[in-house]
């Protein structure tokens, strides 16, 4: 059995199941690792939900912010942005099964060592904290209240974890952390503005992962979300966003040999096409 990572996909279906041809993915015997983001701006969102699902447990995928803007739209409580592709989604036959489907979907996965996310670990966090705290998200997704909680986590404060936060600001910060986190400072204050290379992170912050005495240091975090970051494959730090959107490549990496795989875009696109 091998374990394949892939990133950000975001509706490029065409370039996943090139993807998928290339490892020569064993849906019997293989298992998929995605981090998060399936859908939006890409034009394949509906198809590539639809192939994600029908893997069952032979794919395992964790929720990107793009994941959770689709959930809210559908329930109501978002709007579309004019660079969104998901009109296909919202008016499809089968759109309600799709979208409970994607609505228990993990926050994270933890297994072997590796840790599997969309963003980011707040720097106090160790795994099993991580994991208690993606299950109170998980939690609210899967309740019967989940409308109400998908219309509360928007919003950028509070910007830093407090052990002692609860209800909606509570997850709130989880859900920010795990979903859109790129950069915090050493007291672990998020900024959710900055998108660009590391080499441009703002004085006074650092990428999460490079915040000294990372309480999460000991396991491996998989994750994507920065595609201004692009690869990077480090002991204890594997980030998958390769930017296939934008005309870059969709990555894949064999966990058991760190392997590499890379389809390149079909279709050129820049930034300036969404705006």
């Amino acid at each position: 059995m091998s374990i394949y990572a892939v990133g950000d996909i975001q509706g490029c279906y065409h370039e996943l199941e090139q993807l998928l041809e290339l490892v020569q993915f064993d849906r019997d015997k293989d298992k998929l690792w995605l981090v998060g983001d399936l859908v939006n701006r890409g034009a394949g969102s509906l198809p590539v939900l639809r192939l994600v699902k029908s893997m069952g447990d032979a794919a395992i995928t964790v929720l990107g912010n793009h994941d959770l803007h689709l959930l809210a739209v559908a329930a109501g409580v978002a709007e579309l942005h004019h660079s969104d592709t998901l009109d296909e989604i919202l008016a499809a036959p089968d759109r309600d099964e799709l979208l409970t489907w994607l609505r228990n979907q993990r926050m994270l996965h933890v297994q072997d060592n590796f840790v599997l996310l969309h963003a980011g670990l707040m720097p106090e966090w160790t795994v099993q904290q991580a994991q208690q705290l993606a299950l109170e998200v998980e939690h609210a997704l899967r309740g019967a209240d989940y409308v109400t909680f998908l219309q509360k986590m928007y919003g950028n404060t509070p910007h830093q974890w407090d052990d002692n936060l609860t209800g909606y600001s509570r997850l709130r910060v989880i859900t920010n952390a795990f979903t859109r986190m790129r950069i915090c400072n050493v007291e672990g204050e998020m900024q959710f503005k900055f998108k660009g290379e590391i080499g441009d992170v703002p004085q006074g912050y650092l990428p999460w992962f490079e915040i000294p005495q990372r309480a999460s240091a000991d396991a491996t975090v998989v994750f994507g979300h920065w595609s201004a970051l692009g690869l990077i494959v480090r002991p204890n730090v594997i980030a998958l966003d390769t930017g296939c959107l934008w005309g870059g490549n969709l990555t894949a990496i064999r966990l058991q040999d760190r392997k590499l795989f890379q389809v390149k875009c079909s279709k050129l696109k820049t930034k300036k096409d969404w705006q």
